[in-house]
């Protein structure tokens, strides 16, 4: 395989069907199907009244299933070029179908077993009423004003239009197949992939399922669907019974579904071992899960670009068409463990970008006159060569030093220049109110800083530079703020009391902040004291959340530098201020919603951001309920909110412990300013993620950002783009540095274009789209109902299904089959998992303030741990441990409950969770290896830490469970679950296949509600 790449295109679709109560015999055909039907994934046998229910459900292929020829010779689609340009990844694996391979049918073998059972019909039924509801509010401030919008009545004109007023063809004959000469050749057949589906009886739509049938596997020749869901075997009755959770209302059975463990573990196992090449128009890159190495050869890393697909449309009305975003999510500052070096030039050495519109030179710009000249794809402008920077091209309009420039050849590139600002600095504020000093933690907390900044100076020493020395600031407070005067001139250092806090004038400035390495001593001596001060004040009203920030951005202010405010709180908390507007709640026809910070948060919030402040609260006591939340400012300024419980129990301490020192040694950049520069006809029309928006989507301004800053980029068509120019996405962020460089990182993404429909839809993948869609979602929930917004999702996901179905379905599929995208099968379960979170649907046990932490630190992930939030990793222990198991073993199960044995260990993995799940029939002597107890009832639930005991088992788990915390932003609690314990429901949260404690509905069920109603869009 050329440049010892993987085949990244799979087969494009899946089928999975279930069976009509009258069966065809094998050898009965069904009609021919016309050849529009065929055009637009039409059915020939599709009912013309209402969907009828399902009635009898096995699993199995139509009988006969066969492809129009005579379509496929017209449309002139599968030459052997265009094969090679859409050559499918896998093509031999065993779990996809090639329906079209060869033009054979397929015979159908049904088992159908019928129980009696009352199942009622569906419960969403398309209705007409329901397209004049409009889906999309006036815009918010994180989104643009789009003239260009559809409302979803026009939408379905468009969709259901005769097939000559919108031909679409399936297929692009006009990409250049060189430019993906690492994909290799594709099989001679037509639409390769599979279909899911359901065969229905022609019954009465609301007539109620009478007969409830069992699952049964057909038995089908080679190279049909029978190995895209498991063999049906004798059940095991040493399994854990199906949970009522798991239940399909339909009687679906979940374990046949579209699995994302599996598309997961297929995609792991292509990319085991192989190099990633990212090129110009390079193709689907691996999943965000999957860890391999990315080279770049002048197309940005998917680290820290992703596009929600790899095929732009080339016009607004195929994008429309499509119903799915069209956008990139943007991780500017990501880890670069799994790719190349970030190349390092100074400023003055790059050649000039493009003067009209701002974007840095990249490999997308275009040559001209022998290097004299060159064209912006930004802005679509011609510029001219400073003739010191000048060099002749050869070839393909190449310069002759490509290879000897970054910016001529790199995707990536970062910039130093000459300018230098202040360095960044480490300020500390300690709550020494009443609360605190009657707490019994002030004492933990200093002596965790003496611990941390003792190696931050020991590890000063050993490097030898005298440019990483920090500065380093100390304050306490409470209604007074305290400050110290650190200068070793000192024989003892100063405190300044400040008592009216509502102006902050500082007594002194350069003395607040010096290098650690000279005040190392003084601030000891300080902390050694703190906790034997007396309460002067009382606090039983709580503190201002605004004091410590107020006080810590006065003093970065005062001395000029960027830097991070740490603040360790325990008094309650209060909210000076209206919450929103001054009018009161009843004042004013704008909706209020419990997510939206207050004016005077955002205000602090927005001085922080130009200062370069970044904000990092831990909270060290159990506040009111109902009291004030003070994650906004921290938030909003790229900090976080830590919460313990008065860090009595040893696990509290631990976790605060690792989160403190995560938060100092994190590399971060500040005061940064993001900008994204698209394709000339192009826009941004919206950017969502953990920011204050502004009055331009295309510019942000952070405080500090860190390798799991993430924003949603949303694009829309200002005009049609050109084919073969394709599309252009450059993202430029300018930051300060640790040690006060100045900085400039430039991201260049180039994407290929297509009028053709189904190559947009080839290209999307499930874990981008589900990444995009919580961005935008979460973000959308400060201004509009979380009801609207769950419609929306499935609104949208059910006519991209429909969509898909008219225009890119080139097989005769009959009304009961739902067709997906290869690369989509896993987005029900994602949306699914999306609409039914805690943010958008709140259970009864939720708390307000348990809802925020949670909307904010999601916004904060990036690609990978958002999949792994919505999709936890479940982990079978006990057959799994062994000296080559990898952090992410193959056995990976899925999230639902039918997976669990009551035999066995399981381990859930979240980014903000982890459960260990253990069966009452698990062996004594695993009890005894891993927990040191022999006896299941005496086994302790709740937050624990395992023994440290030195055999196989314990070793191994240990190990799996750290390297698991490694990868997560914040230092978690071992939860132990035990099966039938009262406990269990922290665990139905994470089985996101099931039906959630909160009312969700289960995979199963709105897998069936997307078929129903994508269907009837075309009836």
């Amino acid at each position: 395989m050329p440049n010892g790449q993987a085949s990244n295109e799979k087969n494009s679709d899946f089928l999975f069907l279930w069976g009509m109560m009258d069966v065809p015999s094998p050898n009965q055909r069904h009609p021919p199907c016309p050849l529009w039907a065929v055009q637009n994934g039409w059915s020939s046998d599709a009912p013309a009244g209402p969907l009828p229910d399902l009635q009898q459900l096995s699993l199995g292929c139509e009988p006969n299933q066969n492809l129009s020829y005579n379509h496929l010779q017209a449309s002139g689609v599968y030459s052997k070029s265009d094969v090679a340009t859409f050559s499918t990844r896998s093509n031999s694996h065993p779990s996809m179908q090639n329906v079209c391979k060869d033009y054979q049918s397929i015979p159908d073998i049904l088992s159908p077993i019928v129980q009696e059972r009352n199942i009622p019909p569906c419960s969403l039924p398309y209705n007409e009423a329901t397209q004049q509801v409009q889906h999309y509010s006036a815009p918010n401030a994180y989104q643009a004003v789009d003239p260009s919008s559809y409302s979803p009545l026009t939408y379905r004109s468009l969709l259901n239009q005769p097939p000559t007023q919108n031909p679409l063809p399936a297929s692009s004959p006009c990409v250049d197949p060189q430019l993906n000469h690492n994909q290799h050749l594709a099989s001679d057949g037509g639409n390769s992939g599979s279909f899911v589906g359901f065969n229905e009886a022609l019954t009465s739509a609301s007539a109620p399922i009478q007969k409830q049938p069992l699952w049964s596997v057909a038995a089908l020749s080679k190279g049909s669907i029978n190995d895209f869901v498991p063999t049906a075997s004798p059940p095991d009755h040493n399994l854990t019974p199906q949970s009522p959770n798991s239940e399909s209302r339909y009687g679906l059975n979940p374990e046949l579904l579209p699995s994302a463990v599996k598309g997961m573990a297929e995609d792991r196992a292509e990319w085991d071992g192989k190099v990633f090449i990212s090129e110009h128009f390079s193709r689907l890159p691996p999943l965000p899960t999957t860890s391999c190495v990315i080279e770049d050869r002048g197309n940005v890393s998917p680290l820290a670009i992703r596009s929600v697909t790899y095929c732009v449309p080339s016009d607004g009305q195929t994008a429309l068409l499509s119903r799915l975003p069209l956008g990139v999510l943007v991780t500017p500052f990501f880890n670069q463990n799994e790719c190349l070096p970030i190349p390092l030039c100074k400023h003055t050495d790059c050649v000039v970008g493009c003067r009209w519109c701002g974007a840095s030179m990249c490999p997308a710009m275009g040559w001209q006159d022998c290097g004299q000249r060159f064209h912006c794809p930004f802005c679509g402008k011609l510029n001219e060569v400073p003739w010191q920077q000048y060099q002749p091209t050869k070839g393909a309009e190449v310069r002759v030093d490509k290879d000897k420039r970054p910016e001529l050849s790199m995707g990536s590139y970062e910039t130093l220049n000459s300018e230098k600002g202040e360095a960044a600095a480490l300020l500390l504020a300690i709550d020494v109110s009443a609360s605190a000093l009657t707490g019994g933690h002030l004492e933990f907390v200093t002596q965790q800083i003496h611990t941390l900044l003792t190696s931050l100076v020991r590890a000063c020493r050993e490097a030898g530079d005298a440019s990483s020395n920090l500065r380093v600031g100390l304050m306490t407070y409470d209604s007074r703020i305290h400050l110290y005067d650190l200068s070793p001139d000192l024989s003892r250092p100063h405190m300044l009391v400040i008592a009216e806090t509502e102006d902050l004038q500082l007594p002194v400035r350069e003395r607040l902040l010096v290098p650690l390495i000279d005040c190392i001593q003084s601030i000891d001596s300080v902390l050694q004291l703190i906790p034997q001060f007396g309460a002067e004040c009382g606090d039983s009203t709580g503190l201002p959340i605004e004091l410590p920030v107020k006080a810590g951005l006065a003093v970065l202010q005062g001395l000029k530098c960027p830097g991070k405010l740490l603040i360790f709180h325990t008094a309650g908390l209060i909210e000076t201020g209206h919450t929103n507007s001054s009018s009161g709640f009843f004042g004013t026809s704008k909706p209020k919603s419990i997510f939206q910070p207050s004016e005077k948060a955002v205000s602090l919030a927005k001085e922080c951001i130009s200062q370069g402040c970044g904000v990092h609260m831990f909270v060290l006591s159990q506040q009111d309920v109902g009291g004030a939340w003070p994650g906004h400012i921290p938030f909003l300024t790229g900090g976080a909110l830590h919460t313990y419980s008065y860090l009595q129990g040893d696990l509290d301490r631990e976790r605060f412990s690792v989160d403190l020192k995560r938060v100092v040694e994190t590399e971060t950049g500040y005061k940064a300013e993001l900008r994204i520069f698209v394709s000339k006809n192009l826009r941004v029309s919206g950017c969502y993620g953990m920011f204050v928006p502004g009055s331009h989507p295309e510019h942000i301004a952070l405080a500090t950002l860190h390798s799991r800053t993430t924003v949603a980029v949303d694009l829309a068509h200002s005009k049609a783009l050109d084919e073969t120019g394709g599309a252009a996405v450059q993202v430029v962020l300018s930051y300060t540095s640790q040690t006060g460089e100045r900085r400039t990182r430039v991201h260049t993404l180039t994407l290929r274009c297509s009028r053709h429909l189904q190559d947009t839809f080839r290209n999307y993948q499930a874990e981008t789209l589900l990444t995009f869609y919580c961005k935008k979602m979460y973000c959308a929930v400060l201004e509009r109902p979380l009801q609207e917004l769950r419609e929306e999702l499935q609104t949208d996901v059910t006519e991209a299904l429909a969509s898909y179905r008219k225009h890119c379905c080139l097989s005769s599929v009959s009304a009961g089959q739902l067709v997906l995208p290869q690369f989509l099968r896993a987005l029900p379960v994602y949306v699914n998992s999306l609409r039914k979170s805690e943010v958008l649907l709140p259970g009864l046990r939720s708390s307000i303030h348990q809802r925020l932490q949670q909307r904010c630190q999601v916004l904060g992930l990036d690609t990978r741990s958002t999949v792994r939030h919505f999709y936890p990793l479940l982990l079978p222990l006990l057959p799994s441990v062994d000296s080559s198991s990898p952090p992410y073993p193959e056995g990976a199960l899925r999230c639902t409950s039918s997976s669990l044995d009551s035999r066995g260990l399981y381990l859930v993995h979240a980014p903000f969770t982890m459960l260990l799940w253990v069966g009452t029939q698990v062996p004594v002597g695993t009890l005894v290896e891993l927990f040191n107890t022999s006896c299941f009832s005496s086994l302790p639930s709740g937050e624990t830490n395992l023994p440290a005991l030195e055999n196989r088992l314990s070793v191994r788990v240990r190990s799996l469970i750290n390297s698991l915390n490694s990868e997560v932003p914040y230092a978690r609690k071992l939860v132990v679950v035990k099966q039938g314990d009262t406990c269990e429901e922290a665990l139905q949260h994470h089985l996101v296949e099931d039906k959630s404690p909160n009312g969700g509905a289960s995979y199963a069920d709105f897998l069936y509600h997307l078929h129903v109603n994508s269907v009837r869009l075309l009836l």
